[in-house]
């Protein structure tokens, strides 16, 4: 009796000791894993030991849609500030008693409201150092305008009496509508600037031109 109690005694400690064995040499279940799953704006969360996300969704998350930022169109009717420095180019022919601009190319800076281009022509019949001119233009960008007159009050007033020199440029223009966010839009325009001119019969002089005033937009 006692020698089969201990053969079953041997018995349950060598299957105790084989099922030890077993448990260490096949691992227990992998530690359960999380990922996260994108389909366009919606989001998952996977979690199993080998997890995958569901047909269509991916780990990679989408990038982020910056949206452009909105054209603020002024309001009708309101006033708006400008002020800016305007440089670039005139092409100017000389005559024996006239001055002609024939091209004005320019790129502005400062609170010029997107309105970055400047272009436009002039004329003058020079008769002393200080003289009266002629010039329309208009300042352009992100597709609106203004279109400008200069008035009786501009002037244009040489350091010299003969080239080369240094020119000084003063007046007022008068906005007299426009394109775009501007278009119909009224209002003044304070200008001033300097160029310089060596005297050529055709050359292309360096401005700088400072504009500032308000706009009221239709």
């Amino acid at each position: 009796m006692k020698q089969n109690y201990s053969r079953k005694a041997k018995a349950l400690v060598l299957f105790t000791a084989f099922t030890f064995l077993f448990a260490q040499g096949v691992p227990a279940n992998a530690a359960n894993k999380t990922i996260t799953c994108y389909k366009g704006t919606t989001v998952k969360k996977v979690t199993a030991a080998n997890p995958k996300c569901p047909t269509g969704y991916t780990t990679t998350k989408p990038k982020a849609t910056t949206k452009p930022a909105a054209t603020t169109k002024p309001v009708a009717g309101a006033t708006v500030a400008f002020s800016g420095t305007y440089k670039g180019k005139l092409s100017i022919v000389w005559g024996d008693t006239y001055l002609q601009v024939t091209g004005v190319n320019g790129t502005g800076s400062g609170n010029v409201l997107g309105l970055t281009d400047m272009s436009g022509t002039a004329s003058a019949a020079p008769a002393g150092l200080c003289d009266t001119f002629d010039a329309k233009g208009s300042i352009a960008g992100g597709g609106s305008s203004l279109n400008v007159n200069f008035d009786s009050s501009a002037k244009g007033c040489a350091e010299d009496e003969s080239a080369p020199t240094t020119i000084k440029i003063t007046g007022t223009a008068t906005i007299t509508g426009g394109t775009g966010k501007y278009a119909g839009a009224t209002g003044v325009l304070k200008v001033t600037g300097t160029f310089s001119v060596k005297g050529g019969s055709k050359e292309d002089a360096a401005f700088t031109m400072d504009v500032s005033g308000n706009i009221k937009t239709k």
